[in-house]
């Protein structure tokens, strides 16, 4: 997929954000403190919120990139070769002398369907603004931050969206940011995107109890003035804001528009509920995928709820392209 790509000059999508290495034990039953037990299986898997998108990315057909720490070691060769094996360009990481990659002890319980994560957030220094100026903006039509440092990541934003104030809307830039982590300093990063993902327990933590109430409460906080072709064609000039996405697990999904107009699609959940990790990755890179290839909010947001539910069928993300075969043509 990426080399024909590469052939037709396609650009990509470039996620920003954590790698690390993920082990993860699924069991029968949540282990009880202080007490041994046996896994029903074990495996490592590459990780991390931006690159698990990455790898849901590759399967639905997508060209991506990554762009994210690592230090050198068997974890880092382990991930490397896994990023190679799907088709993810790399050549943007940030290859950090100090630190460890950071690794995360994930416990997988089919039967609750809970997933439970213990993360060893590493001394490894994040991507920085300087890192990311070095980067050949014009490779990528979708940019998409998952929200870690947001002093950078600013920074970041507004080198891209200089490059774009030159371009035809056409051309320029789609800014994506997930704001998953429920911290007072990730928050300034609402105003800055053209698409942004709020999770639930961030909603929750500003007080917000439902996602329709969530994108209403919210909208004040998102960037404003973009102006639709449709707007400009009837003499408006109406000033529009960014979309805004809020899953809400067995409850579907609901999103507000560029309008303001509230959508919503259901959850899609399998037969048996085998593996909820990654679920919000594999969801805000099903809708980044849809909407990148020209598709419409609803279709992205009912297309993101069927690929998290039917994700969470299985274990990993192999699957995926062999099981929605038919959802991927966009």
């Amino acid at each position: 997929m990426a080399q024909r790509a590469d052939e037709k000059n396609e650009k990509k999508i470039l996620c920003v954000g954590l790698v690390c290495l993920d082990i993860i034990s699924v069991v029968d039953e949540f282990p009880r403190e202080d007490s041994d037990n046996r896994c029903v299986s074990q495996r490592w898997q590459r990780g991390g919120n931006a690159s698990n998108s990455c790898t849901v990315l590759s399967l639905l057909g997508s060209p991506c990139a990554f762009m994210g720490s690592l230090c050198a070691g068997p974890a880092a060769s382990f991930i490397v070769e896994d990023f190679s094996r799907r088709a993810i360009d790399i050549s943007r990481l940030a290859w950090q002398p100090t630190g460890q990659t950071p690794s995360a002890c994930c416990v997988v319980c089919p039967s609750s369907g809970s997933r439970t994560v213990l993360l060893a957030d590493t001394n490894i220094p994040d991507v920085t603004s300087e890192d990311f100026n070095a980067v050949d903006l014009s490779a990528f039509k979708w940019i998409h931050w998952e929200a870690r440092d947001p002093d950078q990541q600013l920074k970041m934003m507004r080198r891209v969206a200089r490059y774009n104030a030159a371009l035809p809307r056409q051309q320029k830039i789609t800014i994506s940011v997930e704001i998953e982590k429920p911290r007072e300093n990730l928050y300034r990063l609402f105003s800055h995107a053209d698409v942004v993902f709020v999770s639930k327990d961030v909603a929750r933590q500003l007080g917000f109890n439902s996602p329709r109430s969530a994108l209403r409460g919210l909208r004040g906080r998102l960037k404003a003035g973009f102006e639709s072709q449709k707007s400009q064609e009837d003499g408006r000039g109406a000033i529009q804001h960014a979309v805004l996405i809020c899953a809400w697990a067995e409850k579907g999904a609901d999103a507000s528009d560029a309008d303001g107009t509230l959508l919503h699609s259901d959850a899609f959940p399998p037969e048996c509920v085998l593996d909820t990790l990654g679920a919000g990755d594999t969801f805000n890179a099903a809708v980044i995928h849809k909407l990148a290839n020209g598709c419409d909010l609803q279709d992205a947001l009912t297309f993101g709820c069927r690929v998290a539910g039917c994700k969470c069928g299985f274990h990993g993300y192999d699957a995926i392209a062999e099981k929605l075969s038919a959802l991927t043509r966009v």
